[in-house]
């Protein structure tokens, strides 16, 4: 079967990527001192998905792709350190020496582990690990809009919205430069300073209230939170999602105000021209009333006081919403950073679990064809000890001793008809005679089933029947012995030369012949004699080759 590279190990950059290399998980985080066969042999940080060398060293994936891509003859490291002399077929790394070392990825993800980031509570295990550092919440992060500064996840939309230099707007009557938080203060040198004056007067008469709970800052576009400073604060920071739905809603409805906002004034400057109001002059008929010539002049000048301080309001409206507008279309654009990068982590993630599948596939189809080796390489081996254990037990003399074993479990399988007889091991009656074996019924056979035990001689197809002497004459004796030495059964027949027992076999052995009155099964646990002792009797076959 041809080996599958993961696309991993395949050709890519000539240089690391970002979080590349070293590409192990720092020891410091770990809740305890990880063994050796956990660190990388490159980076010597803990494995992160590790593969193991034909040598049998470990290292991580992305180790091993920086190594493979930018050196050539590469060595293993650890068998440089043991043997600098030692350039071999299995130290030399190249990328059909490497495979996933499964077992140890296993035991290193159960590994306890701890968050880095100061301050941060978390702990689990190191399988949990990547998850938590990408949503953590004390993780120093840069600032999306570029200012270079590094804050914590968790503060990110308050520097953006009060510490950020970068985050600024221009006010529109005056042309400074503000943050958010400044032109939240801000008082325009360009707006009449009266009416700066009367705003200043009516905050002072409001009664404070300090016990006054404090707004979301998001409060003007619908947020309903309200809280101390820290509560407030917390919120702030994990509400994202819900102000960015708010956000967006409102920033559409802004929009058309503006646009509403701005044609309902030119509308009005058009109509209302300067010195004059709507009440200066009547018309009676034909003619015009006239008035006292003092009335009407200052009737004009509060006339005209009153569209300027009108404008003036409008104009400052429209500032404070196309403020807020910049504000907020600043915050989107950050979290609308933020949702780009989870996303091109999650793409990341699913090419990286669509390979593991894929290596996974490989390894078990591996297992699978190794099984079916290691099935057939078992029955192979019990064939050969089979054949060993029929060597060794063979004999050449004429003579073979049968011992049997668990003698009550065999009577009741015979009773019961399971296993109504058995055949002994074979045996020869010379180094090139005939081939026989025993066939024994401990329930009996024939006339003497259920009484007595039945032994028979069975003449078996051998090797050398061709050369023999046929039909097969010699004397046959069997023995039952008694393992007091007192007092042996012993009974012995000649063959019948015209039965086909006999004769050469066709088959591989001939039909069964003997003692079918063998000896009583009443006696066969007398406590005179030992037939049976421990379980297990000794059954002797004695062919007399002389005669």
């Amino acid at each position: 079967m041809a080996s599958v590279v993961p696309e991993s190990l395949n050709g890519g950059s000539s240089t690391p990527g970002e979080n590349e290399y070293p590409s192990g998980f720092p020891q410091s985080i770990c809740d305890e001192l990880p063994k050796q066969k956990y660190l990388c042999s490159n980076c010597n940080n803990v494995l992160n998905k590790a593969r193991q060398t034909v040598c049998g060293h470990r290292y991580c994936l992305a180790c091993i792709n920086w190594l493979l891509r930018n050196n050539k003859d590469l060595v293993c490291t650890k068998c440089n350190e043991e043997d600098q002399s030692v350039e071999n077929d299995t130290s030399v790394l190249t990328t059909d020496q490497f495979f996933n070392d499964a077992a140890i990825n296993k035991e290193i993800l159960d590994l306890k582990v701890h968050c880095a980031n100061q301050g941060c509570p978390w702990r689990s295990t190191l399988r949990n690990f990547e998850d938590h550092q990408s949503q953590c919440e004390y993780a120093l992060i840069p600032c999306n809009i570029g200012c270079g500064i590094m804050v914590q996840r968790k503060a990110l939309a308050t520097h953006l919205e009060r510490g950020c230099p970068n985050n600024k707007t221009t006010c529109t009557s005056c042309s400074v430069v503000l943050t958010p938080r400044e032109l939240q203060k801000h008082v325009c040198p360009n707006s009449d300073k009266k009416t700066a004056k009367a705003e200043k007067r009516q905050k002072k008469d409001q009664p404070s209230n300090s016990k006054k709970k404090e707004p979301c800052v998001f409060s003007e576009v619908g947020c309903p939170f309200k809280g101390n400073v820290d509560k407030v604060k917390d919120h702030e920071s994990c509400s994202h999602v819900g102000h960015l739905q708010l956000l967006l809603e409102v920033t559409r409805g802004l929009q058309r105000t503006l646009n509403s906002q701005e044609r309902g004034h030119h509308e009005n400057l058009d109509f209302l021209q300067p010195g004059q109001s709507g009440a200066s002059l009547i018309s009676h008929g034909e003619g015009e009333v006239e008035t006292d010539g003092g009335d009407s002049g200052v009737s004009d000048k509060a006339s005209s006081l009153h569209d300027d301080q009108a404008e003036l309001a409008v104009g400052q409206q429209l500032d404070a919403l196309q403020q807020r507008v910049q504000v907020i279309e600043n915050i989107i654009s950050a979290l609308n950073r933020e949702v780009e990068k989870t996303q091109i982590s999650v793409v990341a993630l699913e090419r990286d679990n669509l390979n593991n599948q894929q290596i996974i596939q490989h390894l078990e189809a591996k297992v699978a064809e190794q099984q079916q080796r290691m099935i057939r390489k078992d029955i192979h081996i019990t064939s050969l000890q089979q054949c060993i254990s029929a060597q060794q037990d063979v004999s050449y003399d004429g003579t073979f001793l049968w011992r049997l074993c668990d003698v009550t479990k065999r009577l009741r399988e015979a009773a019961t008809g399971q296993k109504i007889s058995q055949y002994s091991p074979a045996f020869y009656t010379a180094r090139y005679g005939f081939k026989v074996c025993m066939r024994l019924y401990l329930n009996g056979d024939g006339v003497g089933k259920g009484t007595h035990i039945s032994l028979f001689f069975v003449i078996m197809k051998g090797e050398y029947d061709p050369i023999l002497s046929w039909p097969f004459r010699h004397k046959v004796t069997f023995f039952l012995i008694d393992q007091n030495q007192r007092e042996h059964v012993i009974d012995a027949f000649r063959p019948d030369l015209s039965s086909a027992s006999f004769h050469r076999p066709i088959s591989e052995m001939n039909v069964a012949s003997g003692c079918p009155l063998f000896f009583p099964l009443g006696k066969l646990r007398s406590p005179k004699h030992a037939y049976c002792k421990d379980d297990t009797i000794y059954i002797k076959c004695v062919v007399e080759t002389s005669s």
